[in-house]
């Protein structure tokens, strides 16, 4: 359940211009996005990590550069993650099959579970939070949710 008591300003009351309203849009996706990162399986879990274990079970085996160009990190910086990812067991490593040269990391069923208890925690506390507002507010969030996803497909 939210402790934070700030009313949500009509539309009327929002800024006119792109500049402040870019700061507003920025600061709330902000906060939202770190309140969500509370809700996790497993708390001594960087973001990091659970950022690699939700692009593997999102897109599937990936190489360990794919992974680094994925997540905008360095090689040495994503086997660092994988190393860890790997050593607590929701990770593991394999050789590709078409080059065996290549190694490929995928998840292991511990790493789902991780990944799925997570994103299930994180919906039930935005259900929640969703259970606190009006009809017309849930349908503005709605609306803005499919704008800001063309926003980062962009």
């Amino acid at each position: 359940m939210s402790t934070d008591t700030t009313p949500i300003p009509p539309a009327t009351e929002l800024p006119d211009d792109h500049t402040a309203a870019a700061s507003q849009l920025r600061i709330a996706t902000f906060r939202l996005a770190r309140r969500m990162r509370t809700q996790r399986a497993i708390d001594s879990m960087s973001d990091g990590q659970f950022a690699v274990l939700a692009a593997l079970w999102m897109h599937g085996p990936h190489t360990l550069g794919e992974l680094a160009d994925r997540e905008r990190v360095s090689a040495p910086s994503m086997n660092r993650t994988v190393n860890c990812l790997q050593d607590s067991g929701y990770v593991e490593r394999s050789a590709d099959e078409n080059d065996g040269r290549k190694v490929v990391i995928s998840l292991t069923d511990e790493g789902r579970a991780v990944v799925d208890e997570t994103a299930a925690r994180r919906d039930a506390w935005v259900e929640a939070a969703l259970a606190e507002l009006t009809d017309d507010e849930r349908d503005t969030l709605a609306r803005a949710a499919a704008i800001m996803e063309r926003m980062v497909a962009r």
